[in-house]
């Protein structure tokens, strides 16, 4: 059955495959927001707290190339809001 859907998959077009993914990503944001309206307000702290515990364990881990390049692509980010 795997296998029927990879020469499915094999055949398609760019156009059949960029169309197939974006419903795929669009089912994917409408089950995340129902899922977000559904959790209590204690569910969403605990899964921010995460968010911004790996957001530290990132930066924590990058290098300053990585670091400088992070900042510099926040610093064009909020002149470009200017």
């Amino acid at each position: 059955m795997a296998q029927r859907g990879q020469e499915r998959r094999a055949e398609e077009t760019e156009e059949q495959r960029n169309r197939r993914l974006a419903v795929m990503g669009q089912l994917m944001a409408q089950r995340g927001q129902r899922r977000r309206a559904e959790e209590t307000e204690e569910q969403r702290n605990s899964r921010l707290a995460i968010m911004a515990q790996r957001g530290q364990e990132r930066r924590a881990e990058g290098t300053d190339e990585q670091r400088n390049s992070r900042l510099s692509a926040m610093l064009q980010h909020a002149r470009d809001a200017v």
